[in-house]
């Protein structure tokens, strides 16, 4: 294949065009860098409250507040939230074959607003945020952050 001056091939052009392979997302998120996925969170919104990354199991691999935020959850009602919605993906997963996977759940209470999504099949991105918060852009740009996080820049392993 002949290689033009920029030193990218036909084939390598095509592919950031057209990109047809996702990295194992298992893999990635084993090497998923959990403080900065965090961050990057907290920083789509200032409306953003909470976030937490945990796994399958209630794992609690990366959380934290905003600063000036008050926990409306004791640590023990956290932890039960948080089974909550690992039961909920849990089921939601039981009809994925017929519905496809799910992308996110938002739940509204009266004083917050409650995102989750899958980061892969065994890891939950968490966020809640003020119940007054614009969440479909929120939701927009955590799937973005979810993408660019996990995924190689051409999305290709």
């Amino acid at each position: 294949m002949i290689t033009p001056k920029n030193g990218k091939t036909k084939r390598d052009i095509i592919k950031s065009y057209f990109p047809s392979k996702l990295y194992d997302l298992r893999a990635s998120v084993l090497t998923t860098d959990y403080k900065l996925l965090y961050e990057k969170v907290m920083s789509l919104d200032p409306k953003i409250r909470f976030a937490t990354i945990f796994d399958m199991n209630g794992k609690v691999l990366y959380s934290g507040h905003r600063d000036g935020v008050e926990n409306l959850l004791s640590p023990e009602e956290s932890q039960k939230s948080l089974q909550i919605a690992i039961n909920a993906w849990k089921s939601r997963n039981d009809v994925s074959s017929k519905l496809g996977r799910g992308k996110y759940a938002l739940v509204e209470y009266e004083k917050l607003k409650r995102i989750s999504m899958p980061l892969d099949s065994d890891h939950i991105l968490y966020i809640t945020t003020d119940v007054e918060a614009d969440h479909a852009p929120i939701i927009y740009r955590a799937l973005r952050l979810k993408q660019d996080m996990l995924h190689t820049p051409d999305g290709l392993p």
